[in-house]
């Protein structure tokens, strides 16, 4: 609250009532009386005094209207917390509602709503049992008070449940008839996000090899959002082997890559977590024209979902190759949830073969090669087969928790 005048001598006093301004007018022919302005927002509601100017005396402010307080019998629950009327679902919750286990479950299921529009990821399964309470108490609440609009309430909240629950289970690639349930590490929208990193890199690397493109797949999912992302010479190593300083230079030396001033390959490969490397894909930052948007969230799972497969613990046994390797990445990314492989928007299955062959830096007919490599670590099913120019299988059991959910 604050007072001053202005510049025709009048007296200018900030109250409540939506932001406005009241003014006392020192009038010539005021009566010498007390001036007295009344706020509505003084303590339990009494009119609060403001002090006479020195000068002459103001021509008294009529009082602001008091907010009335809801009589007995009807009347909202406020809520514990915030002060406010109990609401849930845009609809005020009675304070005489009675059993008051009813009017406490009804408060608490507004709140409970409320909170989950604040959480910064969404969380199906809990959207739906959120959904099932409101169903139950609004159904109960039609009972005891005999209202239909409440009963449809109900009603919506339990198709909305189910809708929600199927969401969920569709979401992690899990079947809605009660089939096993997988834990998949990518949602549909992020299965569809990784296949357009994919395609970037089949058409977009700057070196043909599969070393290079193994490479650059990863550094694209590091540096996805801002064009640069942190690496150590541990993760160059785990991609590449032997190969890591050669790749990395040979990178460095198209203008695809941009290691900080004065760190050479050499440099990247001895950086360790505590310190990594910061490194730049030109062709990633926010000044150019950026190839997909996605954010934080999906960027690092992507990311992580791609250094699972790569990292594979059975590819490693095997001593996998990067073509092998950027073959195990594809082929999890284009694979149903039941692990069947299959091209993005076409109904047949298999993959083709040219795509797959360009995608890993190889030529069609060596792609046999490393399919049979895939099965011999377990992460194809044996009857997995190249024929007709399409590479026909599906992922072992194992590996369903990485499918792309096509």
């Amino acid at each position: 609250m604050s007072a001053g005048t202005g510049d025709r001598g009048g007296l200018f006093i900030d109250g409540t009532g939506g932001g406005r301004t009241e003014r006392v007018t020192r009038g010539a022919g005021a009566a010498g009386g007390a001036g007295t302005a009344l706020f509505s927002d003084a303590p339990g509601g009494v009119p609060a005094a403001v002090p006479e100017s020195p000068r002459s005396g103001a021509a008294p402010v009529p009082p602001a209207r008091t907010t009335q307080r809801p009589r007995p019998g009807g009347v909202p629950a406020r809520s514990r917390k915030s002060g406010r009327w109990a609401k849930v679902a845009q609809r005020v919750v009675p304070e005489d509602l009675r059993p008051e286990e009813l009017r406490v479950e009804l408060t608490e299921l507004g709140d409970a709503f409320r909170a989950y529009q604040r959480r910064p990821e969404p969380d199906l399964a809990l959207l739906a049992e959120l959904h099932d309470r409101k169903a139950r108490a609004f159904a109960r609440w039609a009972d005891v008070t005999g209202d239909p609009s409440l009963r449809e309430e109900a009603d919506r909240a339990a198709t909305a449940a189910r809708t929600t629950r199927e969401m969920d289970l569709n979401r992690r690639g899990v079947p809605v008839d009660g089939e096993t349930v997988v834990e998949r590490l990518l949602t549909r929208g992020q299965g569809a996000h990784a296949r357009r990193v994919l395609e970037h890199v089949r058409a977009d690397s700057p070196l043909p090899g599969a070393e290079a493109r193994l490479a650059v797949l990863m550094l694209t999912l590091r540096a996805a959002r801002a064009g640069t992302g942190n690496v150590t010479g541990q993760d160059l190593v785990g991609w590449l082997g032997a190969d890591a300083e050669r790749v990395l230079r040979e990178l460095a030396g198209t203008g695809w890559l941009r290691l900080p001033e004065d760190v050479t390959a050499d440099d990247a490969l001895m950086s360790r977590p505590e310190e990594p490397t910061q490194v730049t894909v030109t062709r990633l930052l926010p000044t150019a024209s950026r190839p997909f948007h996605f954010g934080k969230v999906t960027r690092a799972r992507l990311s992580g979902w791609a250094q699972k497969v790569v990292g594979d613990r059975k590819l490693r046994k095997k001593k996998a190759g990067a073509a092998t390797r950027l073959l195990a990445v594809y082929t999890a990314a284009h694979s149903r949830p039941d692990g069947c492989l299959a091209d993005a928007g076409e109904d047949g299955d298999g993959l083709r073969l040219d795509a797959v062959a360009s995608f890993c830096g190889l030529r069609p007919e060596e792609v046999a090669e490393h399919t049979g490599l895939l099965v011999a670590a377990g992460w194809l099913a044996e009857d997995a087969d190249v024929c007709g120019g399409r590479l026909r299988g599906r992922l072992a059991e194992r590996v369903l928790p990485l499918s792309g959910l096509l």
